[in-house]
């Protein structure tokens, strides 16, 4: 998908920050009212929290949130069933949604934010069961990405589903627009340490990429990658994990 958006307009006036920050007024007070829970600590506060987020987030169950999680645009944010949010998570819904499957784990610092400022069709995040979201890692939405179930994702990788146009040499860089093609993870993969995953890749079934790696192109089910930009140097025997 391609956006040739003009130059960015002035500030946003309140309305036009309610609805790019939470989606509308209504997005708003649901927003502020799981804010208000957020910061008391302790074992009351995780009590407190799971009866009180599950008011406010669509899901199916319980899930667990600890102290100092930041939760904007709840409004397209759905979460299952024995999910873990560790502190100092950052979600932000936008149009498109977030959806974290059930018994997903969320560690410190990182951040989920779908990023769809410019209405484009195809955002959003999509992560499945039993998942391992490590810390600080970051993951944008605005091509859409899509984690099947068990997929780990060491601390500081980042998955980032855009790229801006540049060809004009006139112009600036941020004037010029975007195109996003998405990005898919499979079932069981492994993404190391540090590792960017761009615009357009699908990392197949229970492949690996390497600590620190930049991947470009799509990786085999089964195969382990590494490097900048990310080679195949292993494939993994059997088919197995």
């Amino acid at each position: 998908m391609m956006d040739s958006s003009g130059p960015n307009r002035a500030a946003p006036g309140i309305g036009e920050y309610l609805a790019l920050e939470h989606g509308s007024f209504t997005g708003w007070l649901r927003d502020a009212m799981i804010a208000g829970a957020s910061w008391v600590p302790g074992l009351m506060g995780i009590g407190l929290r799971a009866f009180w987020d599950r008011l406010w987030i669509r899901g199916s169950g319980r899930f667990v949130t600890e102290r100092g999680v930041r939760i904007l645009g709840a409004e397209n944010i759905v979460i299952a069933d024995g999910v873990y949010l560790d502190r100092g998570v950052y979600l932000h819904g936008r149009p498109g949604g977030l959806d974290i499957g059930s018994g997903t784990r969320i560690m410190q610092g990182a951040v989920l934010h779908v990023y769809n400022f410019r209405g484009l069709a195809d955002s959003g995040i999509r992560i499945g069961r039993h998942c391992v979201i490590g810390f600080n890692c970051v993951i944008t939405g605005q091509g859409g990405v899509v984690l099947e179930d068990d997929v780990i994702m060491a601390p500081g990788s980042m998955l980032l589903p855009v790229n801006h146009l540049y060809e004009d040499a006139e112009q600036p860089v941020r004037d010029q627009g975007i195109i996003t093609r998405g990005i898919r993870i499979g079932r069981g993969a492994w993404i190391g340490a540090q590792a960017l995953v761009l615009d357009g890749v699908t990392v197949g079934e229970n492949a690996v990429v390497g600590a620190g790696s930049v991947v470009t192109r799509d990786v085999a089910p089964h195969t382990v990658v590494a490097g900048n930009p990310a080679q195949a140097v292993k494939e993994k025997g059997g088919g197995g994990s």
